[in-house]
């Protein structure tokens, strides 16, 4: 069954109301940079809106504005481009309640789903089939009383937990969590220098020399295309 085919007949038996509405900032098909789904081809839906101010942040132009776009015509839009990874971020998608239809919808369509989330927010609504890639706030990002660390029972082995650091003051932090009690072992565990501050190799040594249970990552998007956004 063709792909948009396939999405309509899904999505009609699972009484998905694809007229729902979220606020975009863009839909584009690059690599995904980051994650361990480094390297593939993916479209990005950006969904506009973020309540959080993080330091560091790189994605400040979709705090505001965007467009409205209904369920069907993002999957309309998704479909063109012919793959099947589909990774939605923000700004802080879950600050839209219809995100969590979305995710669903996108799942029923086929696709390989992960949601990359600030942590600030519960997740448990989130579909089981979606891959949620949670940051957990260090201290240079100024946000680090945001944190829902609730999120941390909810988390499994197909879901990730995201460090980005930009000193060392953050990685002794980091160290602190990992050891938490409520840290969830089972979950892969991503450390991703801030771009400008925190040279990778640097951050590298610090995890040899600790023997960390991590993985150092590098937005490739960014080694690839520089600042500029890769479309």
């Amino acid at each position: 069954m063709p792909l948009r085919s396939r999405q309509s007949a899904l999505i009609c038996s699972n009484k998905l109301d694809t007229q729902t509405e979220l606020r975009l900032t863009e839909i584009f098909f690059s690599l995904q940079g980051e994650t361990s789904r480094t390297g593939l081809p993916t479209v990005f839906v950006r969904l506009a809106g973020c309540p959080l101010r993080c330091d560091w942040c790189d994605t400040t132009y979709s705090f505001t504005g965007g467009e409205t776009w209904k369920i069907a015509d993002i999957l309309d839009k998704v479909a063109s481009f012919g793959t099947s990874y589909v990774t939605v971020t923000g700004g802080e998608p879950l600050a839209q309640k219809n995100c969590l239809s979305l995710l669903t919808a996108l799942c029923n369509a086929g696709y390989d789903v992960s949601l990359e989330t600030s942590g600030a927010f519960d997740i448990s609504g989130v579909d089981p089939r979606v891959s949620r890639i949670m940051d957990i706030k260090t201290p240079s990002s100024g946000e680090v009383d945001r944190n829902h660390w609730e999120n941390l029972s909810l988390l499994n082995k197909d879901d990730e937990i995201k460090f980005v650091l930009a000193d060392r003051e953050d990685y002794e932090w980091t160290l602190a969590v990992m050891r938490r009690d409520d840290f969830p072992k089972e979950v892969p565990v991503l450390l991703s220098p801030v771009f400008g501050r925190l040279e990778a190799r640097t951050l590298a040594d610090w995890m040899l020399s600790d023997k960390l249970a991590a993985r150092l990552q590098i937005q490739l998007h960014k080694l690839l295309w520089g600042e500029e956004r890769a479309r």
